[in-house]
Formats: structure tokens, sequence, C-alpha cells
């Protein structure tokens, strides 16, 4: 089974650091790694290595590629044109060109998403390293499968019940005017297929997301009380988004450290600074990942039988947490992340009967 790991952390250049030394540490192991990262100049700095958009080799066992948002947007936008004339009878992007494209705020995080999907399902590797920002734009990237398919649900439910869909759907007239310029029929099956297969690629990113067996993140961090501050926050947000912090790697000069207390019940691993070039010892003290992530706890766990969900949300307090439900779903507000869950069917339609925030979870009735 593949393997995703990432890294949080304020400090790109540690954070950086421990990428290096576990896509180092995997590729000892015998495994196919692909170490990936943003256009960010730190990731080849450190390798002493020309990186492209396209992987290449760095070691033995050891690829790596840098994300490069302009290449990445050309390729996609080639795929878009394909799919549009797959539809209407008269293309309009067909003279739209990828080259010309400029990327627009969102886009970095999308196109650097998708391209790890891609790597994921291609069977190619047995572990992908991904040093991203470390950050809060990482964790909203990772969340974007299950916050496109909130938008996609509710959304298409509105205009199915609108004046305007049931129009469309009902309207002998409409339909033939659709066709003049689709090549399908707007309401057999055939028409949801983009629709669908977009959906079943959203489904598959959740779900590897909230398998950490498949994904799992760590942070990094030193001991100075801002830096364990930030962390601390980035652990309760990636909760938000269904990620799994497998445990915490803490940079010292001497390789000691007392923050165990901030980040239980996570293992904390001590590791000496080092100087770039000289990974051995950096790559020797890298933990077993996978070892720490399954005792780590899980982001939400769903009781049916006691009625209860269950939300582990570290590093923050009541007073930072907020709920409401809408239908079938509640929605948990936290810090500046805004998470919504689709309950199971024994649970939908039943209102919440009591919350309450203990030992750092926090634990909804119904």
């Amino acid at each position: 089974m593949s393997q995703i790991l990432t890294f949080l952390g304020e400090s790109s250049a540690a954070r950086t650091k421990i990428a290096i030394a576990s896509a180092k540490s995997l590729a000892n192991q015998g495994k196919r790694v692909l170490l990936a990262s943003g256009a960010e100049p730190v990731l080849p700095v450190m390798l002493s290595a020309d990186l492209g958009p396209d992987p290449q080799e760095i070691g033995a066992n050891l690829q790596a590629v840098q994300f490069q948002s302009s290449v990445l947007l050309e390729r996609n936008w080639e795929e878009v044109k394909k799919l549009e004339a797959q539809y209407l009878k008269t293309p309009i992007l067909k003279d739209v060109y990828g080259q010309e494209l400029s990327i627009l705020p969102g886009m970095d995080g999308a196109l650097a998403l998708n391209a790890i999907r891609e790597y994921f399902e291609s069977g190619k590797y047995d572990a992908i390293v991904y040093n991203g920002t470390g950050d809060l734009n990482t964790l909203r990237m990772l969340g974007m499968p299950e916050s496109i398919s909130w938008y996609v649900r509710r959304f298409r439910q509105l205009f199915i019940n609108s004046d305007l869909g049931r129009t469309i759907s009902d309207s002998p007239f409409i339909q033939p005017l659709i066709s003049t310029f689709l090549n399908v029929n707007p309401m057999a099956d055939n028409f949801a297929q983009p629709t669908n297969v977009a959906t079943n690629i959203l489904d598959k990113g959740k779900q590897v997301l909230a398998n950490p067996q498949q994904f799992s993140a760590f942070l990094v961090t030193t001991a100075d009380p801002i830096e364990v501050l930030t962390n601390r926050y980035l652990w309760g947000s990636a909760q938000q988004v269904g990620l799994t912090i497998g445990g915490v790697i803490v940079i010292s000069p001497d390789g000691n450290s007392n923050v165990s207390e901030d980040f239980a019940p996570l293992q904390v691993t001590n590791i000496s600074d080092i100087k770039e070039g000289n990974w051995q010892p950096l790559v020797d003290a890298i933990p077993d990942f996978t070892v720490q992530t399954q005792q780590a706890p899980r982001p939400i766990e769903i009781d049916v039988n006691a009625r209860q969900v269950r939300l582990f949300l570290p590093g923050f307090d009541k007073k930072q947490v907020k709920l409401t439900q809408y239908g079938p779903e509640v929605t948990i507000e936290a810090g500046d992340q805004r998470r919504n869950i689709l309950l199971p069917p024994a649970l939908s339609g039943k209102p919440v009967a009591g919350a309450k925030f203990q030992n750092q979870y926090l634990i909804i009735s119904f």
C-alpha cells in the first residue's frame, strides 16, 4: 500500500531537512520514494541538485520533483479542453492556450494536490514525501476534496430545488434547445458522467486522507515557546481536515527538549540539528512513522450505538469551538478552520442533544 507523508511546522529549513532525511530513510528500506516540493528553492539548495517539473533520480530508490504551477496548469488545461470537446458541439476554450494562463491565488495548492494524486495512483511509488509550506495553506490544500464535495453536494441540491432547475427538468422545450449545443442528452446518464468522475476523484481523495495508513503528517518544531504554540495550533487545525498527526519531531542543538506535555499523547522524537550534506546522522534518527501513526488519536470517531460523534481538537479550548447543525450535517468551527460532517444514516436527522469538551475531545450526543 502506497503512503503519503508530509510535515507541518514554522521553520521551512527544519521541515525540509526532515523531509529529505525521511525520504532517504524510506528509500534505504527498499521503498520506491518520490520527494516532492513546491517551487521554493530550499529543497534543491539542500540537495545540491537542479530539480525540475518531472521526477529525476537523486539516489537509489529515490526520485525528486519540484512542482511548477505554470507547467502543471498548462498540462491540466489540455485535459480540460479535451473534456469540453466531448460535451460541447462548439468548444469555446479551443483558442485559449495554457501558455498564456496566469496563476490565480489558490491554484498552486489545487495543482499540487492533483499532481500528488496522479503520482499516488500511478503505482510507481511506495511512498511520497511532500515538502509543502507546512502551514494552514497546506491544510486547506489537503482539505480541498472534502470542501469541494460539500459545495457540490449543497449547491447541486439547491439548484435541483430551484425554479430554474425544475423548469429545465420538466419543460419539453428546454431540452431540445440545450441539445443544439451539447453533444449529449442533458437528462440522460451520460450527461452525469463528468460530474460522477469528479465526485469519484473527490471521494477517493477524502478516503486516502482519512486513512492514516495511506496519509499522515508529523509536526516539526524547536523548543521555542512561540514555535511550540504555532505547532499546537497546526495540530488542532489538521484535525479539522481529517488529517492524522502521527507525532512530533523536535530539532535542537543537543537533541534534548522538554515539550512532551505540550503534545501529549503524541510521541515526541528529539533530534540533534545537522548541517546540510551530512545526512546520515539525521537519517538514523528518523522515527518509525508507521508505528507512531498507528498510536496517534484519530481526528473523528463515530459511535452509532452510543449516538455520539467524538472530534479530537487539541490546541483549542471550548471557547474557540462552535457547533451548528443543518439537516443531516453538523458544522464544527475551530480556530480558522470549518468542517462540515455528513452524519451516517443512523444519526441523520436527529437533533444534537448535547455537546461537551473533555480531554481535548468535542463529544457530540444525538
